[in-house]
């Protein structure tokens, strides 16, 4: 039996590689599906990947969940629910300048060398030209310094 984190990573990896349609338009099945379709899109990709695993995360702003990172990290902030030691399948949030403002948010897959702090990600609307607009569901690794991360109870609630 798959743990709840397995299963929402399962998800999200069949979705690497998909990409906005038309190319810069922020166009995708995650907006439409969300019912905001045509803008950035990362943390729809979050939301549609949670919901299709069979976790849907409640209402962050959105009947949906989440799609706008600065709204969820208060909303989780508001529950103390910021951690150090994310689950598998754990949500990510990014601040790419250390401005205290979230710009990007993904889905946690794994350390790739946790005493390097560096970890897999799992993102939608990234690139390696661009970070938080890219356009497409890619894996990345990441530097643990500019994260925070939650395990939402959709997460953990089964333990």
């Amino acid at each position: 039996v798959m743990t709840r984190g397995e299963q929402i990573v399962k998800i999200a990896f069949a979705e690497v590689g998909t990409k906005e349609f038309p190319a810069n338009s922020n166009k995708t099945k995650y907006g439409k599906w969300f019912g905001f379709d045509g803008v950035a899109w990362c943390a729809m990709f979050v939301s549609w990947c949670y919901a299709h695993a069979g976790f849907p995360l409640p209402n962050i702003g959105y009947k949906k969940g989440y799609a706008g990172c600065q709204t969820a990290v208060a909303y989780f902030k508001k529950l103390g629910m910021i951690t150090d030691e994310p689950k598998l399948g754990a949500l990510v949030f990014f601040d790419w300048n250390g401005d205290g403002r979230y710009d990007h948010t993904g889905i946690f897959n794994g350390w790739k060398d946790k005493s390097k702090g560096l970890l897999y990600t799992i993102e939608g609307n990234t690139s390696a030209t661009n970070q938080s607009n890219g356009g497409e569901v890619q894996s990345r690794v990441r530097q643990r310094a500019i994260c925070i991360f939650v395990n939402p109870k959709e997460l953990t609630d089964e333990e």
